[in-house]
C-alpha cells in the first residue's frame, strides 16, 4: 500500500479549514529588494495562508441541512491572528481554522 499524502493524513471537521502558512517571501516580509521587514513592523497583521483543505460545512439546525463552505483549496486566505490552532503533518506546520475566522479571500 503507498504511503498517503500529506492532506489525506488530515482532514477537517464541519466547518474547519486546513491552512499552510504563507512562507515571509509569499507574505511580503519580504521588500521586492530583499530586504527584510521585520515582525515588529507586522506584529498586529492578520494571518495570511493557503488552503490545502476544507471540511463538509457547518449543520444548519433550523434546516438540518449542510451549509457550503464558501473558500475551496488552492485559496489564499487572510484570517484572524488568534483564531486558529496549530499541528504539524511530516514536520510541516498548518493551521486548522473555522471558517467563521477567515477574514477574507485575496485575489
Amino acid at each position: 500500500m503507498s504511503e498517503p499524502t500529506k492532506m489525506e493524513k488530515i482532514t477537517p471537521l464541519g466547518d474547519r479549514v486546513v491552512v499552510r502558512p504563507l512562507t515571509d517571501e509569499e507574505a511580503g516580509s519580504t521588500s521586492p529588494s530583499g530586504i527584510i521587514i521585520p515582525d515588529t513592523v507586522s506584529k498586529e497583521k492578520p494571518e495570511q495562508g493557503i488552503v490545502v483543505a476544507v471540511g463538509d460545512g457547518k449543520w444548519d439546525s433550523a434546516t438540518g441541512k449542510r451549509v457550503p463552505m464558501e473558500v475551496k483549496e488552492k485559496d489564499k486566505v487572510v484570517f484572524s491572528k488568534y483564531g486558529y490552532d496549530e499541528v504539524k503533518v511530516d514536520g510541516k506546520e498548518y493551521y486548522i481554522v473555522s471558517e467563521s475566522s477567515i477574514l477574507a479571500v485575496l485575489k
